[in-house]
């Protein structure tokens, strides 16, 4: 991987000092092409949240290395100076629920986020229009979002963590709330994005239904990877 991606190596974190330290990350190495999902299952408590936080510049690592989209931005401390602004540019987020805005249509949800990354408005609802229809969602791009069903509020929250193009979108519990239908409907959509935006793409997933579709996983157990090949179930 040298122009895109995820890659993490050797990534540590520490809670607390002295006797009371707490190590929720050990040695965590992963991999993660452009336009790859990857899965990353593991027990509560393995270190799947500590990792996502690590990974979306919320908290800060002890120690390692983290690139993300070809630039370091980890490396025994951060290499980048407005994390802020790495999470609104270059790291797209797809949570278990879509915390869209309630007073915001369809459209607007989307074209927030260039909006506030300075692109002008008519570019951004356009971008975000043309992201609503690759997610069959385009014919309720006027509507309020308690008018969507539960999957077309995720279809939702897809496109706006793809608004600004990011190269890595981290979705964590994304089909939880959803039978089997849906959830797998919404594993086909991130993986028709990720080949069509080249985007890399890591699902934090408890959900039997959607984990034998990956082509690879990632296990954590105890703050440490490891890494198989999954079974790659065609959607």
């Amino acid at each position: 991987m040298t122009e895109a991606g995820i890659r993490i190596e050797g990534l540590r974190k520490r809670y607390g000092k002295g006797d009371t330290a707490v190590d929720a990350l050990k040695d965590v190495n992963m991999v993660v092409a452009p336009g790859e999902v990857v899965g990353l299952i593991g027990p509560s408590g393995s270190g799947k949240s500590t990792l996502l936080k690590c990974l979306g510049a919320v908290i800060e690592p002890t120690g390692g290395r983290m690139i993300l989209g070809g630039h370091t931005i980890y490396d025994d401390g951060w290499k980048i100076p407005d994390l802020r602004a790495l999470r609104r540019d270059s790291i797209g987020f797809v949570f278990q629920a879509p915390y869209l805005i309630p007073f915001l249509d369809v459209t607007d949800n989307v074209a927030l986020l260039p909006m506030l990354a300075g692109h002008p408005n008519g570019e951004a609802r356009a971008r975000a229009l043309e992201l609503l229809q690759a997610l069959d969602v385009g014919h309720r791009a006027r509507a309020q979002p308690s008018e969507l069903s539960g999957g077309e509020q995720q279809r939702v929250s897809i496109a706006r963590a793809l608004a600004n193009r990011p190269p890595v979108i981290l979705a964590d519990e994304p089909t939880a709330p959803l039978d089997s239908e849906r959830a797998l409907a919404v594993v086909r959509i991130l993986n028709q994005m990720a080949t069509q935006y080249h985007t890399a793409i890591i699902v934090v997933t408890h959900d039997e239904k959607i984990i034998p579709t990956f082509k690879r996983i990632y296990h954590i157990r105890d703050g440490r990877t490891e890494e198989e090949a999954g079974q790659g179930l065609s959607l």
